[in-house]
C-alpha cells in the first residue's frame, strides 16, 4: 500500500469497530477503532499501512487523528454516552509529537466527551523504545483521565517489571497463545499477569476469541472483557449494548456449572482422602515410630502416591521419605532433618490444618526432583505432626477436578 497514496484518499478512509464485551453485564463497553481503505470499491485494512516501518510517522499520526475524530464524532452522533473507544499507538508515534492526542480530543471534551472513554493501546514491544519518556507521556495522559492498555502482553515475560511500573489500566492478552506449541509456558506467564493485574488494579482483556474453549479460558483466568470473531467482527456500525447477551450468558453459565461440578468433585476428594486418614490414625504412636507408620500408609496409598513424609509443625521432616520407583517404595534416611518451612503457603497450611484439623490440597505445581506437576494432600497427625501425601502425575491426569 503506497503511503502517498493513502494520504491522497482521506476522504476514502473511516473507522471500523469491533465490540469488546464486559464479564459483568455482557453488554458492549468499547470498541477497538480500526482503520479502513476504500479500494476498487473494496473497504480493505490499512494495518500494512501502519505496520510498514518505512511510512513517516507524521503520516501515521495524520490517519490516526483522522480515524480519531471520525469514530468520536460517530459515538456522539449516536447519542452514546458510555461506550469507550480505544485506538492504537505506537511509542514512536505517540513520542513524535506527545500533544497530537490531547489536541485531537480537546474540541470534543469542550462538547462533553469525557477523556476518560479513551483508551489508549500500545503493544509491550514498545517497552524497547525510550521506556523512560514513554512512562512520563503516559503519566500526562493518564492526568486527563485517559485509560492505558498494554497490548500484545506476554510474549515478551522479561517486560513485566516495567508493566508494573507503568500500572496500566487495562492488560490485554492475546488468546491465540493457546494454539501455539508452548502454550502451557504461555499458562505459567499467563498466572503470573493475572496475580500482577490484580496487585496493580489492572483489568485483564482478552482478545481475539475464536471460539467457546478460547471464551471459557479467558472467563476461568479472569478476564474481565472479551474480544473476537466468536463475539462480532469489525464493523462500520455499532451494536446495540445487549446484542450478545444471551450469547455470553448461556456460555458463563456453562462454565459456572463445569467448575461447580469440578470444585465439587475436588471437596469429595479431599474428604474422601481425609476419612482415609483418620482410619489409619489409630496405627499413628508418635514420631518414634514414624517409619513404621509411613510404611503403612503407602500401602493405602499405593496407587495414588509417589512420595510420603512426615513433618513437625516447624517445618522439618522427623521421617525418611518414602518414595516410590517402578512398583517398589524404597526408604530415603538421609532426608531426615531437612526443613521445609521456606515454602511458600507451607506454615499458613500448617497453622490451618491444625486449627481446623482437616486435611488440605495444595495447588498444582511442578516437583523440584521429578519435574512433573503433581499435588501434595496433607493431614494433621497431631497438634504437631502431618504428614504429606505427594500424588503422582499420571493419577492427577485421570482426574479432571484435580487438574485445575
Amino acid at each position: 500500500m503506497d503511503p502517498m497514496d493513502v494520504m491522497e484518499q482521506l476522504d476514502q478512509i473511516k473507522p471500523a469497530y469491533q465490540p469488546i464485551f464486559s464479564a459483568i453485564k455482557h453488554d458492549v463497553m468499547g470498541y477497538e477503532v480500526l482503520g479502513r481503505i476504500k479500494e476498487n470499491e473494496e473497504w480493505v485494512s490499512l494495518g500494512s499501512f501502519f505496520h510498514d516501518s518505512q511510512v513517516p510517522d507524521e503520516f501515521k499520526v495524520e490517519i490516526d487523528n483522522n480515524l480519531l475524530t471520525q469514530a468520536v464524532q460517530d459515538l456522539m452522533d449516536k447519542g452514546d454516552t458510555k461506550s469507550c473507544l480505544f485506538v492504537n499507538r505506537t511509542a514512536k508515534q505517540l513520542m513524535w509529537d506527545g500533544e497530537h492526542l490531547i489536541e485531537t480530543l480537546a474540541p470534543f471534551h469542550e462538547q462533553g466527551f469525557a477523556y476518560h472513554r479513551i483508551v489508549l493501546e500500545i503493544t509491550e514491544h514498545d517497552f524497547d523504545e525510550d521506556f523512560k519518556s514513554l512512562s512520563h507521556l503516559l503519566l500526562y495522559y493518564k492526568t486527563f483521565g485517559i485509560q492505558i492498555a498494554i497490548d500484545r502482553v506476554g510474549e515478551k515475560s522479561s517486560n513485566l517489571d516495567r508493566l508494573r511500573q507503568l500500572e496500566p489500566h487495562i492488560i490485554k492478552i492475546d488468546s491465540k497463545i493457546l494454539r501455539n506449541n508452548d502454550s502451557s509456558n504461555h499458562q505459567d506467564i499467563l498466572y503470573s499477569l493475572s496475580f500482577l493485574a490484580r496487585r496493580i488494579g489492572a483489568a485483564m482483556l482478552f482478545e481475539n476469541i475464536e471460539d467457546s474453549f478460547q471464551l471459557y479460558y479467558a472467563w476461568k483466568h479472569g478476564g474481565r472483557f472479551y474480544q473476537g470473531y466468536y463475539l462480532e467482527r469489525p464493523s462500520f456500525s455499532f451494536l446495540d449494548a445487549f446484542a450478545r447477551e444471551k450469547l455470553i450468558k448461556e456460555q458463563v453459565d456453562s462454565f459456572i456449572r463445569r467448575e461447580k461440578s469440578l470444585i465439587e468433585d475436588r471437596i469429595a476428594f479431599v474428604l474422601k482422602w481425609d476419612q482415609r486418614m483418620r482410619g489409619l490414625l489409630d496405627y499413628w504412636s508418635g514420631n518414634r515410630k514414624v517409619d513404621s507408620f509411613i510404611e503403612r500408609v503407602a500401602r493405602y496409598f499405593d496407587e495414588e502416591s509417589f512420595r510420603i513424609y512426615v513433618c513437625d509443625s516447624n517445618g522439618q521432616q522427623i521421617s525418611s521419605n518414602y518414595r516410590k520407583y517402578g512398583e517398589e517404595w524404597e526408604k530415603e534416611a538421609d532426608i531426615v532433618g531437612t526443613n521445609w518451612a521456606f515454602r511458600p503457603y507451607f506454615l499458613e497450611n500448617m497453622v490451618q490444618m491444625r486449627t481446623w484439623n482437616k486435611g488440605r490440597l495444595s495447588d498444582l505445581y511442578s516437583d523440584i526432583d521429578t519435574r512433573e506437576m503433581v499435588r501434595t494432600f496433607s493431614f494433621p497427625l497431631s497438634a504437631h505432626f502431618y504428614i504429606f501425601i505427594d500424588i503422582r502425575y499420571s493419577y492427577i491426569y485421570e482426574h479432571e477436578c484435580l487438574l485445575i
